[in-house]
């Protein structure tokens, strides 16, 4: 039976936001990643609105939501989604995250607690792990590479395949245009000012949440993701940890069964 999604938009104050929505129940919010929209979420919402109500909003300044010209936080995610629920009359729910969803998600946790019944975060950002400075320079460095600079190791390709460099550069320029691709992103994760970002982590807050949480982990991801989703279950009070074994980076959609199927027990098991 194929699933029905309604696709909407709202405005709210902070900019116009649409989100993807099917089934009927128990209201659970799925929050993209930072290098995606909300249509990382279909496969697992077509697994779950038999039994649930889903929502699958593109973050502010992503996707086909609006991109307006304020400074973007997290804080100013997490009252947006806070907007988002109380225009949709939905006073109570589960928060499912992604990436830089879950850390909008954890966030969200932490100042309505009262509004949340359970976090299933999948490889979160939000916390500060040893050696992650190095890796956030190299983005900012690609992000900031000249145009000329990428238009001429595109003309040595020829060059960079005899001395043997070819992959690394190939695979820089992709990565590249990916955060080109989501300025937003680029701009939460590692483009503001460091005391702005440190002060938005969240390893000195997550003993505070006492909601019941699932971490899923890619056993396939960087070791940067695998870290913080170690963390995150160091950290909080009421947590299990899953790693799947098989997955990369794109849990949602590489392996949208086994985590549809994870978060059903989740949720049913703390309903």
């Amino acid at each position: 039976m194929d699933t029905l999604f309604y696709n909407s938009r709202r405005k709210l104050s902070q900019g116009l936001l649409f989100w993807r929505e099917a089934g009927a129940g128990t209201p659970i919010i799925f929050l993209h990643g930072a290098w995606n929209d909300s249509s990382q979420w279909v496969s697992v919402i077509e697994s779950l609105s038999q039994e649930f109500h889903c929502f699958a909003p593109d973050l502010l300044g992503f996707g086909e939501s609006e991109n307006p010209n304020i400074h973007h936080s997290i804080d100013l995610q997490v009252e947006c989604l806070a907007e988002f629920l109380q225009a949709l009359k939905l006073e109570k729910v589960y928060l499912v995250g992604h990436s830089l969803g879950g850390w909008i998600a954890a966030s969200y946790a932490l100042k309505y607690p009262e509004q949340v019944y359970g976090l299933v975060l999948l490889s979160p950002e939000g916390v500060e792990i040893e050696g992650q400075e190095k890796y956030l320079q190299k983005l900012r460095h690609l992000v900031n590479l000249s145009p000329l600079i990428v238009k001429l190791l595109k003309l040595l390709r020829p060059l960079t395949k005899i001395l043997g460099w070819h992959e690394k550069i190939e695979q820089n320029l992709q990565q590249r245009q990916t955060l080109l691709e989501y300025p937003i992103a680029s701009h939460l994760l590692f483009q503001r000012q460091r005391p702005e970002i440190t002060a938005e982590l969240l390893q000195n807050r997550l003993y505070l949440i006492e909601v019941p949480a699932l971490i899923l982990q890619g056993g396939k991801d960087t070791p940067y993701a695998l870290a913080k989703s170690q963390t995150y279950t160091q950290l909080l009070p009421k947590v299990d940890f899953k790693i799947i074994a098989h997955a990369g980076n794109d849990l949602p959609e590489s392996s949208a069964t086994v985590v549809a199927g994870d978060i059903q027990d989740f949720v049913q098991g703390n309903w």
